[in-house]
Protein backbone atom coordinates (compact mmCIF):
# COMPACT_ATOMS: atom_id res chain seq x y z
CA UNK A 1 0.00 0.00 0.00
CA UNK A 2 2.89 2.37 0.72
CA UNK A 3 4.27 1.77 -2.79
CA UNK A 4 0.91 2.76 -4.27
CA UNK A 5 0.83 5.99 -2.26
CA UNK A 6 4.47 6.93 -2.84
CA UNK A 7 4.96 5.88 -6.45
CA UNK A 8 1.70 5.71 -8.33
CA UNK A 9 1.89 3.67 -11.52
CA UNK A 10 0.04 5.14 -14.49
CA UNK A 11 -0.80 2.64 -17.24
CA UNK A 12 -0.02 3.54 -20.83
CA UNK A 13 -3.03 5.37 -22.25
CA UNK A 14 -4.34 5.93 -25.70
CA UNK A 15 -4.09 9.73 -25.64
CA UNK A 16 -7.67 10.01 -26.91
CA UNK A 17 -9.48 7.39 -24.83
CA UNK A 18 -10.51 6.72 -21.22
CA UNK A 19 -8.22 8.14 -18.56
CA UNK A 20 -6.58 10.65 -20.89
CA UNK A 21 -6.41 14.31 -19.87
CA UNK A 22 -8.71 15.87 -22.47
CA UNK A 23 -10.36 19.30 -22.47
CA UNK A 24 -14.01 19.66 -21.56
CA UNK A 25 -16.09 18.93 -24.65
CA UNK A 26 -17.55 22.47 -24.53
CA UNK A 27 -14.40 24.27 -23.35
CA UNK A 28 -13.94 26.34 -26.50
CA UNK A 29 -17.63 27.21 -26.59
CA UNK A 30 -17.50 28.23 -22.92
CA UNK A 31 -14.62 30.67 -23.35
CA UNK A 32 -16.02 32.04 -26.62
CA UNK A 33 -19.51 32.53 -25.20
CA UNK A 34 -20.92 30.11 -27.76
CA UNK A 35 -22.18 27.45 -25.34
CA UNK A 36 -25.96 27.77 -25.41
CA UNK A 37 -27.77 27.75 -22.06
CA UNK A 38 -31.55 27.88 -21.80
CA UNK A 39 -31.72 31.66 -21.42
CA UNK A 40 -29.41 32.02 -24.46
CA UNK A 41 -31.85 30.27 -26.78
CA UNK A 42 -33.19 32.66 -29.45
CA UNK A 43 -36.45 34.41 -28.64
CA UNK A 44 -39.21 34.60 -31.22
CA UNK A 45 -41.81 37.35 -31.46
CA UNK A 46 -44.35 34.99 -29.88
CA UNK A 47 -42.32 34.10 -26.77
CA UNK A 48 -43.92 34.76 -23.39
CA UNK A 49 -42.21 35.27 -20.03
CA UNK A 50 -43.20 34.19 -16.51
CA UNK A 51 -43.04 36.08 -13.21
CA UNK A 52 -44.01 34.69 -9.80
CA UNK A 53 -45.97 36.41 -7.05
CA UNK A 54 -44.85 35.41 -3.56
CA UNK A 55 -46.32 35.20 -0.06
CA UNK A 56 -44.76 37.44 2.59
CA UNK A 57 -45.84 35.82 5.88
CA UNK A 58 -43.75 32.97 7.30
CA UNK A 59 -46.85 30.99 8.21
CA UNK A 60 -50.58 31.58 8.03
CA UNK A 61 -53.48 31.66 5.63
CA UNK A 62 -54.48 33.56 2.50
CA UNK A 63 -57.72 35.44 3.13
CA UNK A 64 -58.11 36.88 -0.36
CA UNK A 65 -56.26 37.35 -3.64
CA UNK A 66 -57.38 40.04 -6.10
CA UNK A 67 -55.52 39.84 -9.42
CA UNK A 68 -57.85 42.01 -11.51
CA UNK A 69 -55.29 44.78 -12.00
CA UNK A 70 -52.59 42.21 -12.71
CA UNK A 71 -54.64 40.87 -15.61
CA UNK A 72 -55.16 44.40 -16.95
CA UNK A 73 -51.46 45.27 -16.77
CA UNK A 74 -49.85 46.00 -20.17
CA UNK A 75 -48.43 42.91 -21.86
CA UNK A 76 -50.08 40.36 -19.56
CA UNK A 77 -51.46 37.34 -21.41
CA UNK A 78 -52.46 34.99 -18.59
CA UNK A 79 -52.49 34.73 -14.78
CA UNK A 80 -52.90 31.55 -12.74
CA UNK A 81 -53.45 30.52 -9.13
CA UNK A 82 -53.50 27.05 -7.61
CA UNK A 83 -57.08 26.31 -8.73
CA UNK A 84 -56.00 26.72 -12.38
CA UNK A 85 -53.67 23.73 -12.23
CA UNK A 86 -55.37 20.97 -14.28
CA UNK A 87 -53.63 18.02 -12.66
CA UNK A 88 -51.68 17.32 -9.49
CA UNK A 89 -50.84 20.41 -7.44
CA UNK A 90 -47.93 18.91 -5.49
CA UNK A 91 -44.49 18.80 -7.14
CA UNK A 92 -42.62 17.23 -4.21
CA UNK A 93 -39.90 14.73 -5.25
CA UNK A 94 -40.68 11.95 -2.73
CA UNK A 95 -43.16 12.91 -0.02
CA UNK A 96 -46.03 15.35 -0.61
CA UNK A 97 -45.77 18.87 0.77
CA UNK A 98 -44.53 21.15 -2.02
CA UNK A 99 -47.45 22.70 -3.93
CA UNK A 100 -46.55 24.36 -7.23
CA UNK A 101 -48.55 27.39 -6.06
CA UNK A 102 -49.84 28.01 -2.54
CA UNK A 103 -53.57 27.67 -2.09
CA UNK A 104 -54.98 29.10 1.13
CA UNK A 105 -52.10 27.95 3.35
CA UNK A 106 -48.75 29.75 3.66
CA UNK A 107 -45.81 27.50 4.59
CA UNK A 108 -42.86 29.93 4.37
CA UNK A 109 -42.06 33.52 3.52
CA UNK A 110 -41.50 33.75 -0.22
CA UNK A 111 -43.67 30.80 -1.22
CA UNK A 112 -45.02 31.03 -4.78
CA UNK A 113 -48.67 32.15 -4.69
CA UNK A 114 -49.59 33.07 -8.27
CA UNK A 115 -47.87 33.36 -11.64
CA UNK A 116 -48.11 35.79 -14.55
CA UNK A 117 -47.10 35.33 -18.17
CA UNK A 118 -46.57 38.39 -20.36
CA UNK A 119 -45.03 39.47 -23.64
CA UNK A 120 -41.80 40.53 -21.93
CA UNK A 121 -39.96 39.71 -18.74
CA UNK A 122 -40.22 43.33 -17.58
CA UNK A 123 -43.98 43.46 -18.24
CA UNK A 124 -44.49 40.28 -16.22
CA UNK A 125 -42.45 41.68 -13.32
CA UNK A 126 -44.34 45.00 -13.35
CA UNK A 127 -47.66 43.19 -13.28
CA UNK A 128 -46.77 41.44 -10.01
CA UNK A 129 -46.81 44.75 -8.15
CA UNK A 130 -50.53 45.24 -8.89
CA UNK A 131 -51.73 42.19 -6.96
CA UNK A 132 -53.82 42.77 -3.83
CA UNK A 133 -53.25 39.91 -1.41
CA UNK A 134 -54.56 39.77 2.14
CA UNK A 135 -52.70 37.37 4.43
CA UNK A 136 -53.57 36.24 7.94
CA UNK A 137 -50.20 35.57 9.57
CA UNK A 138 -50.00 33.01 12.36
CA UNK A 139 -47.17 32.24 14.80
CA UNK A 140 -44.40 30.49 12.90
CA UNK A 141 -41.86 27.89 13.98
CA UNK A 142 -38.34 29.14 13.24
CA UNK A 143 -36.28 27.30 15.87
CA UNK A 144 -34.76 23.88 15.29
CA UNK A 145 -34.45 23.41 19.06
CA UNK A 146 -38.18 24.00 19.54
CA UNK A 147 -39.06 21.65 16.69
CA UNK A 148 -36.75 18.96 18.08
CA UNK A 149 -38.22 19.29 21.57
CA UNK A 150 -41.74 19.04 20.15
CA UNK A 151 -40.66 16.13 17.90
CA UNK A 152 -42.04 18.00 14.90
CA UNK A 153 -40.31 16.10 12.09
CA UNK A 154 -40.85 16.00 8.32
CA UNK A 155 -39.93 12.28 8.29
CA UNK A 156 -39.16 9.85 11.14
CA UNK A 157 -35.92 10.28 13.09
CA UNK A 158 -32.98 7.99 12.31
CA UNK A 159 -30.98 6.33 15.11
CA UNK A 160 -28.03 3.95 14.92
CA UNK A 161 -26.42 2.67 18.11
CA UNK A 162 -24.27 -0.07 19.58
CA UNK A 163 -23.05 -0.91 23.07
CA UNK A 164 -24.11 0.24 26.51
CA UNK A 165 -23.71 4.00 26.36
CA UNK A 166 -24.58 4.68 30.00
CA UNK A 167 -22.11 2.11 31.29
CA UNK A 168 -19.32 3.36 29.00
CA UNK A 169 -19.75 6.96 30.15
CA UNK A 170 -19.94 5.94 33.81
CA UNK A 171 -16.65 4.02 33.58
CA UNK A 172 -14.74 6.53 31.43
CA UNK A 173 -11.75 8.45 32.86
CA UNK A 174 -12.85 11.68 31.18
CA UNK A 175 -15.90 13.08 29.39
CA UNK A 176 -16.70 16.24 27.47
CA UNK A 177 -19.83 17.64 25.83
CA UNK A 178 -20.35 20.35 23.27
CA UNK A 179 -22.62 21.98 20.74
CA UNK A 180 -22.04 23.20 17.19
CA UNK A 181 -24.25 25.30 14.92
CA UNK A 182 -23.71 24.68 11.21
CA UNK A 183 -25.48 27.27 9.12
CA UNK A 184 -27.03 26.96 5.67
CA UNK A 185 -25.57 27.89 2.30
CA UNK A 186 -26.93 29.19 -1.00
CA UNK A 187 -25.93 27.18 -4.08
CA UNK A 188 -25.30 30.35 -6.13
CA UNK A 189 -24.78 28.56 -9.43
CA UNK A 190 -23.77 31.01 -12.17
CA UNK A 191 -26.89 30.13 -14.19
CA UNK A 192 -30.06 30.52 -12.15
CA UNK A 193 -33.20 28.38 -12.30
CA UNK A 194 -34.66 28.54 -15.80
CA UNK A 195 -36.87 26.54 -18.16
CA UNK A 196 -38.53 27.00 -21.53
CA UNK A 197 -41.55 25.10 -22.82
CA UNK A 198 -42.93 24.57 -26.34
CA UNK A 199 -46.15 22.90 -27.38
CA UNK A 200 -45.64 20.05 -29.86
CA UNK A 201 -48.09 17.99 -31.92
CA UNK A 202 -47.87 15.26 -29.29
CA UNK A 203 -47.63 17.26 -26.07
CA UNK A 204 -44.93 19.54 -24.67
CA UNK A 205 -41.15 19.88 -24.98
CA UNK A 206 -39.34 21.51 -22.06
CA UNK A 207 -35.75 22.75 -22.05
CA UNK A 208 -34.53 22.93 -18.48
CA UNK A 209 -31.47 23.57 -16.35
CA UNK A 210 -32.01 20.45 -14.26
CA UNK A 211 -29.99 17.65 -12.72
CA UNK A 212 -32.99 15.32 -12.94
CA UNK A 213 -34.84 15.49 -16.28
CA UNK A 214 -36.63 12.18 -15.60
CA UNK A 215 -38.25 13.54 -12.48
CA UNK A 216 -39.18 16.77 -14.27
CA UNK A 217 -40.90 14.75 -16.99
CA UNK A 218 -42.98 12.95 -14.37
CA UNK A 219 -43.90 16.11 -12.44
CA UNK A 220 -44.79 18.12 -15.55
CA UNK A 221 -46.98 15.27 -16.78
CA UNK A 222 -48.76 15.11 -13.42
CA UNK A 223 -49.32 18.88 -13.28
CA UNK A 224 -50.71 18.92 -16.84
CA UNK A 225 -52.71 15.71 -16.33
CA UNK A 226 -50.91 14.09 -19.28
CA UNK A 227 -49.28 10.68 -19.68
CA UNK A 228 -45.49 10.88 -19.42
CA UNK A 229 -44.92 9.96 -23.08
CA UNK A 230 -46.47 13.30 -24.08
CA UNK A 231 -43.78 15.23 -22.17
CA UNK A 232 -40.14 15.47 -23.28
CA UNK A 233 -37.48 17.18 -21.16
CA UNK A 234 -34.12 18.13 -22.66
CA UNK A 235 -31.01 19.27 -20.77
CA UNK A 236 -27.93 20.18 -22.80
CA UNK A 237 -25.95 21.84 -20.02
CA UNK A 238 -26.26 23.73 -16.75
CA UNK A 239 -24.21 26.64 -15.50
CA UNK A 240 -23.63 24.82 -12.22
CA UNK A 241 -25.92 22.79 -10.02
CA UNK A 242 -24.32 21.57 -6.74
CA UNK A 243 -27.61 19.86 -5.83
CA UNK A 244 -29.68 23.01 -6.23
CA UNK A 245 -31.14 21.76 -9.51
CA UNK A 246 -31.93 18.21 -8.42
CA UNK A 247 -35.47 18.99 -7.20
CA UNK A 248 -35.71 22.79 -7.26
CA UNK A 249 -35.82 23.03 -11.07
CA UNK A 250 -39.37 21.65 -10.95
CA UNK A 251 -41.16 24.95 -10.24
CA UNK A 252 -39.97 26.95 -13.29
CA UNK A 253 -40.29 23.92 -15.57
CA UNK A 254 -43.86 23.15 -14.48
CA UNK A 255 -44.94 26.78 -14.73
CA UNK A 256 -43.44 27.17 -18.20
CA UNK A 257 -45.12 23.98 -19.39
CA UNK A 258 -48.48 24.94 -17.86
CA UNK A 259 -48.50 28.37 -19.51
CA UNK A 260 -47.35 26.90 -22.83
CA UNK A 261 -50.33 24.51 -22.80
CA UNK A 262 -52.73 27.31 -21.82
CA UNK A 263 -51.51 29.82 -24.42
CA UNK A 264 -50.15 27.62 -27.21
CA UNK A 265 -47.02 29.79 -27.31
CA UNK A 266 -43.39 29.22 -26.29
CA UNK A 267 -42.87 30.24 -22.66
CA UNK A 268 -39.67 30.98 -20.74
CA UNK A 269 -39.55 31.01 -16.95
CA UNK A 270 -36.33 32.45 -15.54
CA UNK A 271 -36.19 33.24 -11.84
CA UNK A 272 -34.44 36.53 -11.04
CA UNK A 273 -31.58 35.85 -8.65
CA UNK A 274 -33.49 37.37 -5.73
CA UNK A 275 -36.53 35.16 -6.38
CA UNK A 276 -34.28 32.14 -6.89
CA UNK A 277 -32.62 32.67 -3.51
CA UNK A 278 -35.96 33.22 -1.74
CA UNK A 279 -38.09 30.50 -3.37
CA UNK A 280 -35.62 27.61 -3.63
CA UNK A 281 -34.07 25.54 -0.84
CA UNK A 282 -30.55 25.73 0.54
CA UNK A 283 -28.06 23.49 2.34
CA UNK A 284 -29.62 22.21 5.56
CA UNK A 285 -28.51 24.08 8.68
CA UNK A 286 -27.79 21.68 11.55
CA UNK A 287 -27.85 22.22 15.31
CA UNK A 288 -25.74 19.38 16.74
CA UNK A 289 -24.85 18.15 20.22
CA UNK A 290 -22.06 15.74 21.11
CA UNK A 291 -20.73 13.92 24.16
CA UNK A 292 -17.53 11.90 24.29
CA UNK A 293 -15.95 9.55 26.82
CA UNK A 294 -12.18 9.05 26.40
CA UNK A 295 -8.92 8.03 28.06
CA UNK A 296 -5.76 10.01 28.80
CA UNK A 297 -4.50 9.55 25.22
CA UNK A 298 -7.71 10.95 23.79
CA UNK A 299 -8.93 7.55 22.58
CA UNK A 300 -12.72 7.64 22.21
CA UNK A 301 -14.46 5.06 24.39
CA UNK A 302 -18.02 6.20 23.73
CA UNK A 303 -19.78 8.95 21.82
CA UNK A 304 -23.31 10.29 21.67
CA UNK A 305 -24.23 12.54 18.77
CA UNK A 306 -27.54 14.28 18.07
CA UNK A 307 -27.80 15.86 14.62
CA UNK A 308 -30.84 18.15 14.28
CA UNK A 309 -31.42 19.31 10.72
CA UNK A 310 -33.47 22.38 9.78
CA UNK A 311 -35.43 20.80 6.94
CA UNK A 312 -37.78 23.72 6.42
CA UNK A 313 -41.49 23.29 5.75
CA UNK A 314 -41.47 19.96 3.90
CA UNK A 315 -39.52 16.75 3.44
CA UNK A 316 -38.02 17.31 -0.05
CA UNK A 317 -34.87 15.09 0.14
CA UNK A 318 -34.35 15.57 3.88
CA UNK A 319 -34.68 11.90 4.76
CA UNK A 320 -31.66 11.01 2.63
CA UNK A 321 -29.73 14.06 3.80
CA UNK A 322 -30.23 13.30 7.49
CA UNK A 323 -29.46 9.62 6.82
CA UNK A 324 -26.17 10.55 5.16
CA UNK A 325 -25.27 12.88 8.05
CA UNK A 326 -25.85 10.00 10.48
CA UNK A 327 -23.93 7.50 8.36
CA UNK A 328 -20.93 9.83 7.94
CA UNK A 329 -20.75 11.15 11.50
CA UNK A 330 -18.07 8.60 12.46
CA UNK A 331 -15.90 9.98 9.63
CA UNK A 332 -12.64 7.99 9.81
CA UNK A 333 -12.78 7.05 13.49
CA UNK A 334 -13.69 3.95 15.46
CA UNK A 335 -16.40 4.67 18.01
CA UNK A 336 -16.71 1.43 20.00
CA UNK A 337 -19.83 2.44 21.91
CA UNK A 338 -21.95 4.95 20.10
CA UNK A 339 -25.39 6.45 19.54
CA UNK A 340 -26.05 8.74 16.57
CA UNK A 341 -29.49 10.31 16.21
CA UNK A 342 -30.67 12.28 13.19
CA UNK A 343 -33.62 14.63 13.72
CA UNK A 344 -35.29 15.96 10.53
CA UNK A 345 -36.94 19.04 12.07
CA UNK A 346 -39.81 20.94 10.48
CA UNK A 347 -39.70 24.76 10.49
CA UNK A 348 -41.64 27.46 8.65
CA UNK A 349 -38.83 28.20 6.24
CA UNK A 350 -38.15 27.34 2.62
CA UNK A 351 -37.78 23.58 2.23
CA UNK A 352 -34.07 22.82 2.24
CA UNK A 353 -32.68 20.52 -0.38
CA UNK A 354 -29.71 18.68 -1.86
CA UNK A 355 -26.34 20.41 -1.62
CA UNK A 356 -22.85 19.13 -2.39
CA UNK A 357 -22.06 16.54 0.28
CA UNK A 358 -25.76 15.90 0.99
CA UNK A 359 -25.56 16.04 4.81
CA UNK A 360 -22.19 14.33 5.15
CA UNK A 361 -20.22 17.54 5.90
CA UNK A 362 -22.61 18.43 8.74
CA UNK A 363 -22.13 15.01 10.32
CA UNK A 364 -18.34 14.83 9.92
CA UNK A 365 -17.74 18.39 11.11
CA UNK A 366 -19.48 17.59 14.40
CA UNK A 367 -17.15 14.69 15.13
CA UNK A 368 -14.11 16.76 14.14
CA UNK A 369 -15.21 19.48 16.57
CA UNK A 370 -15.60 16.80 19.24
CA UNK A 371 -12.07 15.50 18.62
CA UNK A 372 -10.66 19.03 18.86
CA UNK A 373 -12.30 19.33 22.29
CA UNK A 374 -10.84 15.97 23.32
CA UNK A 375 -7.37 17.07 22.18
CA UNK A 376 -7.58 20.21 24.29
CA UNK A 377 -8.78 18.18 27.28
CA UNK A 378 -5.83 15.74 27.15
CA UNK A 379 -3.24 18.31 26.03
CA UNK A 380 -2.25 16.55 22.82
CA UNK A 381 -1.94 17.86 19.27
CA UNK A 382 -5.28 17.34 17.47
CA UNK A 383 -3.55 15.34 14.71
CA UNK A 384 -2.20 12.87 17.27
CA UNK A 385 -5.67 12.40 18.74
CA UNK A 386 -7.02 11.81 15.24
CA UNK A 387 -4.30 9.27 14.48
CA UNK A 388 -5.09 7.49 17.75
CA UNK A 389 -8.74 7.09 16.79
CA UNK A 390 -8.44 6.09 13.12
CA UNK A 391 -10.13 2.88 12.05
CA UNK A 392 -8.02 -0.31 12.13
CA UNK A 393 -8.45 -3.46 10.11
CA UNK A 394 -11.30 -5.61 11.35
CA UNK A 395 -13.14 -2.83 13.17
CA UNK A 396 -16.66 -1.97 12.08
CA UNK A 397 -18.59 1.23 11.54
CA UNK A 398 -21.66 2.05 13.65
CA UNK A 399 -23.80 0.76 10.75
CA UNK A 400 -21.95 -2.57 10.57
CA UNK A 401 -19.51 -2.21 7.66
CA UNK A 402 -16.21 -4.01 8.24
CA UNK A 403 -13.03 -2.03 7.59
CA UNK A 404 -11.05 -3.81 4.87
CA UNK A 405 -8.46 -1.11 4.03
CA UNK A 406 -6.50 1.26 6.24
CA UNK A 407 -4.57 3.69 4.06
CA UNK A 408 -5.17 6.68 6.32
CA UNK A 409 -2.49 6.14 9.02
CA UNK A 410 0.32 6.08 6.46
CA UNK A 411 -1.25 8.77 4.31
CA UNK A 412 -1.76 11.22 7.16
CA UNK A 413 1.80 10.68 8.43
CA UNK A 414 3.17 11.29 4.93
CA UNK A 415 1.06 14.43 4.56
CA UNK A 416 2.21 15.70 7.96
CA UNK A 417 5.82 15.24 6.85
CA UNK A 418 5.45 16.69 3.35
CA UNK A 419 3.44 19.66 4.67
CA UNK A 420 5.91 20.26 7.54
CA UNK A 421 2.89 20.12 9.84
CA UNK A 422 4.71 19.85 13.20
CA UNK A 423 7.05 22.79 12.65
CA UNK A 424 4.29 24.94 11.26
CA UNK A 425 2.03 24.16 14.24
CA UNK A 426 4.84 25.19 16.59
CA UNK A 427 5.37 28.44 14.68
CA UNK A 428 1.65 29.18 14.77
CA UNK A 429 1.47 28.56 18.52
CA UNK A 430 4.35 31.02 19.03
CA UNK A 431 2.65 33.60 16.81
CA UNK A 432 -0.67 33.29 18.66
CA UNK A 433 1.02 33.78 22.05
CA UNK A 434 2.38 37.15 20.99
CA UNK A 435 -0.69 38.43 19.09
CA UNK A 436 -3.92 39.38 20.83
CA UNK A 437 -5.93 40.24 17.70
CA UNK A 438 -4.74 38.18 14.76
CA UNK A 439 -4.84 34.41 15.10
CA UNK A 440 -3.60 31.62 12.85
CA UNK A 441 -4.57 27.98 12.67
CA UNK A 442 -3.62 24.76 10.91
CA UNK A 443 -5.33 21.38 10.86
CA UNK A 444 -4.90 18.07 9.07
CA UNK A 445 -8.12 16.07 8.96
CA UNK A 446 -9.44 13.07 7.00
CA UNK A 447 -12.75 13.15 5.16
CA UNK A 448 -14.95 10.16 4.40
CA UNK A 449 -17.54 10.41 1.65
CA UNK A 450 -19.58 7.52 0.32
CA UNK A 451 -20.55 8.05 -3.30
CA UNK A 452 -23.83 6.79 -4.78
CA UNK A 453 -27.38 6.90 -3.44
CA UNK A 454 -28.60 5.60 -0.11
CA UNK A 455 -31.84 4.89 -1.99
CA UNK A 456 -30.33 1.91 -3.74
CA UNK A 457 -32.64 1.67 -6.77
CA UNK A 458 -31.33 5.05 -7.94
CA UNK A 459 -27.88 3.50 -8.49
CA UNK A 460 -28.65 2.73 -12.12
CA UNK A 461 -28.26 4.48 -15.46
CA UNK A 462 -29.12 4.11 -19.12
CA UNK A 463 -27.42 4.93 -22.40
CA UNK A 464 -28.22 4.82 -26.10
CA UNK A 465 -25.37 4.25 -28.55
CA UNK A 466 -25.94 4.53 -32.31
CA UNK A 467 -23.21 3.35 -34.72
CA UNK A 468 -23.45 4.70 -38.25
CA UNK A 469 -22.14 3.18 -41.48
CA UNK A 470 -19.30 5.70 -41.72
CA UNK A 471 -17.97 4.54 -38.34
CA UNK A 472 -19.12 7.56 -36.37
CA UNK A 473 -20.89 7.03 -33.06
CA UNK A 474 -23.78 8.96 -31.52
CA UNK A 475 -24.04 8.71 -27.73
CA UNK A 476 -26.88 9.70 -25.44
CA UNK A 477 -27.14 8.88 -21.74
CA UNK A 478 -29.23 9.85 -18.73
CA UNK A 479 -26.58 11.98 -17.02
CA UNK A 480 -26.58 15.77 -17.14
CA UNK A 481 -23.65 18.10 -17.77
CA UNK A 482 -23.22 20.93 -15.28
CA UNK A 483 -19.60 21.84 -15.92
CA UNK A 484 -18.07 18.73 -14.34
CA UNK A 485 -17.06 17.19 -17.68
CA UNK A 486 -19.42 14.22 -17.56
CA UNK A 487 -20.03 14.19 -21.31
CA UNK A 488 -16.36 14.03 -22.30
CA UNK A 489 -15.65 11.33 -19.70
CA UNK A 490 -18.48 9.08 -20.86
CA UNK A 491 -17.45 9.70 -24.50
CA UNK A 492 -13.93 8.50 -23.58
CA UNK A 493 -15.40 5.32 -22.12
CA UNK A 494 -17.29 4.70 -25.38
CA UNK A 495 -14.20 5.45 -27.47
CA UNK A 496 -12.23 2.92 -25.41
CA UNK A 497 -14.94 0.27 -25.64
CA UNK A 498 -15.00 0.50 -29.44
CA UNK A 499 -11.27 1.12 -29.86
CA UNK A 500 -11.77 4.33 -31.79
CA UNK A 501 -10.58 7.91 -31.48
CA UNK A 502 -12.66 10.28 -29.34
CA UNK A 503 -13.42 12.39 -32.42
CA UNK A 504 -15.62 9.57 -33.71
CA UNK A 505 -17.93 9.91 -30.67
CA UNK A 506 -20.51 12.67 -30.33
CA UNK A 507 -22.56 13.15 -27.13
CA UNK A 508 -25.86 15.00 -27.46
CA UNK A 509 -28.23 16.65 -25.01
CA UNK A 510 -29.84 14.50 -22.36
CA UNK A 511 -33.45 13.78 -23.39
CA UNK A 512 -36.15 11.77 -21.70
CA UNK A 513 -37.37 10.33 -25.03
CA UNK A 514 -33.94 8.80 -25.69
CA UNK A 515 -33.05 7.47 -22.23
CA UNK A 516 -36.13 7.11 -20.00
CA UNK A 517 -36.45 6.93 -16.20
CA UNK A 518 -32.86 8.05 -15.50
CA UNK A 519 -31.59 8.76 -12.00
CA UNK A 520 -30.52 12.30 -11.13
CA UNK A 521 -26.94 13.32 -11.79
CA UNK A 522 -25.95 13.50 -8.14
CA UNK A 523 -24.19 11.62 -5.32
CA UNK A 524 -20.79 11.83 -7.09
CA UNK A 525 -21.79 8.87 -9.24
CA UNK A 526 -22.56 10.40 -12.64
CA UNK A 527 -19.47 9.12 -14.43
CA UNK A 528 -19.50 5.68 -12.77
CA UNK A 529 -23.16 4.97 -13.50
CA UNK A 530 -23.46 6.46 -16.98
CA UNK A 531 -20.04 5.21 -18.07
CA UNK A 532 -21.03 1.69 -17.08
CA UNK A 533 -24.35 2.05 -18.92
Amino acid sequence: MRRLIDTPVTPALNPRQAGANLPHDSALRHVRGAAVYVDDMPLSTTHLHVAIGRCTAAFGRIESVNLDEVRKSPGVVDVIVQSDIPGKVDIAPVFDGDPLLAGDKIQFSGQALFAVVATSFAAAQRALTKAVVKELPQPSLQSVAVAAAARDFVVPEHVIARGDLAAAFAAAPQTISGHIEIHGQEHFYLEGQVAEAHCTEEGVLVYSSSQHPGELQKLIAEVLALPMHKVVVEVRRMGGGFGGKETQAALPACLAALFARRTGKPVRCRLPRKDDMIITGKRHPFSNDYKAAFDSEGRILAAELTLAADCGCSADLSMGIVDRAVLHADNAYYLPTVSITGLPCRTNKVSNTAFRGFGAPQGMLTTEAMLDDVARAVGRDPLDVRLTNLYKLGETTPYGQAIEETVLPDLLEQLATSADYRARRAAIASFNESNSVLRKGLALTPVKFGISFTTTHLNQAGAQVAIYTDGSIHLNHGGTEMGQGLFIKVAQVVASAFGVDIDRVMVTATRTDKVPNASPTAASAGTDLNGMA
